[in-house]
């Protein structure tokens, strides 16, 4: 069997390590003659799992003792609705960073809750940058205010956290969770769906500081308030146990490698590879403000939609998938997310080079 170059932006691919040995383990876990699948989450076994994947994030994550790990459901859209839920409790106001498609549909699902005001957007330079944040346009008893880390459609990323001083800061970190380290205190509640850098499909995370526990809107489903779910361990309901086991075995391997600053520093030599490229190259060109380009998602274009497509198709023949752009922007996109090894960016620029010098 001949494992491809998976760029696709999530769900993403996942360490071959860390298959290995889920697939070891799959029909017998750990002599227990069960499948992870299979066990009761209210199992002892099975408690071993969510609480130690729980105290590995809180180690490699650096998580001070005053905030909450969740293991959630619904992805970075079901936060959309439970960020404002939870958090909606004193003015009623927040504010709003609007950096790509995103953050606009949690813009919007929020101004369903509260008084809720876009402070900033980069929507008429078409989410190319990061938009500035003006201190005067700040809303000063807002209940928070909320950006997305990392805009995974239009490759670009917040280089700097926004400073909102009393304002509980809130950040959508999906593709850019295990990433790089954070300074956690920084923020009242950090989320992400996990499919991109943290397990399968199916697990949402959400790291939240205790004092924003405990206020929800009393309208809140049971399985979106921090409080109920803090207090039932993360199992008020059945939780996704497989991705759970998954995110466990991810964090194993993530503190193999050298921890969040080895995985900064090996997606930045990736980055710099293809962005190297690109910068270089007389058909490939990148649309993003260099100073905000992603480390994680690399977007690219040629001159033509024709030669977009020949590319992307050529490329997947060649053992490249999933580079097609997301269709609302069209082009390409390479997620280079933890799992992609060095060596697929190294040969996915060779395979570029190639393209290039036929088609030119």
């Amino acid at each position: 069997m001949s494992r491809v170059y998976n760029f696709s932006a999530g769900p993403s691919m996942l360490p071959e390590s860390v298959l290995n040995l889920a697939a070891a383990e799959m029909l017998d876990y750990k002599g227990s003659g069960q499948s992870v699948m299979e066990m009761s989450h209210r199992s002892k076994i099975y408690e071993e799992i969510i609480f130690g994947a729980q105290a590995l994030m809180r180690e490699v994550m650096n998580v001070p003792d005053n905030y909450k790990i969740l293991f959630m459901q619904g992805g970075a859209s079901g936060q959309f609705a439970a960020v404002p839920l939870n958090l909606l409790n004193g003015s009623g106001k927040a504010d709003y960073a609007l950096s790509g498609q995103f953050s606009t549909k949690a813009y919007k699902e929020a101004q369903k809750y509260g008084d809720v005001k876009a402070v900033c957007s980069s929507k008429e330079q078409n989410f190319s940058c990061i938009p500035e944040v003006d201190p005067a346009q700040l809303t000063p008893d807002a209940d928070y205010f909320h950006f997305c880390h990392n805009n995974t459609i239009y490759g670009t990323r917040w280089t700097k956290i926004p400073e909102t001083g009393n304002v509980p800061l809130v950040a959508d970190i999906s593709s850019s969770f295990l990433s790089q380290p954070m300074d956690i205190s920084k923020f009242g509640v950090l989320y992400g769906g996990a499919q991109k850098n943290v397990a399968p499909a199916g697990l949402t995370v959400v790291i939240v500081r205790e004092d924003l526990i405990g206020n929800a809107h009393p309208t809140t489903p049971a399985v979106l308030d921090y409080k109920n779910m803090a207090d039932n361990d993360s199992m008020y309901n059945t939780p996704p146990c497989y991705s759970i086991y998954m995110c466990k075995l991810v964090l194993e391997w993530v503190k193999k490698m050298g921890g969040l600053e080895a995985m900064k520093q090996r997606n930045e030599q990736k980055a710099k590879i293809l962005y190297d490229f690109i910068d270089s190259s007389n058909m490939f060109s990148n649309p993003v403000k260099h100073s905000d380009r992603s480390v994680m998602n690399v977007t690219f274009v040629t001159e033509s939609d024709e030669l977009n497509a020949k590319f992307v198709k050529e490329a997947a023949e060649a053992g490249f998938v999933n580079l097609k752009g997301h269709r609302s922007v069209g082009g390409m996109r390479a997620s280079i997310y933890n799992a992609m090894p060095i060596e697929g960016v190294e040969k996915l620029v060779e395979f570029m080079k190639s393209f290039e010098e036929k088609n030119s």
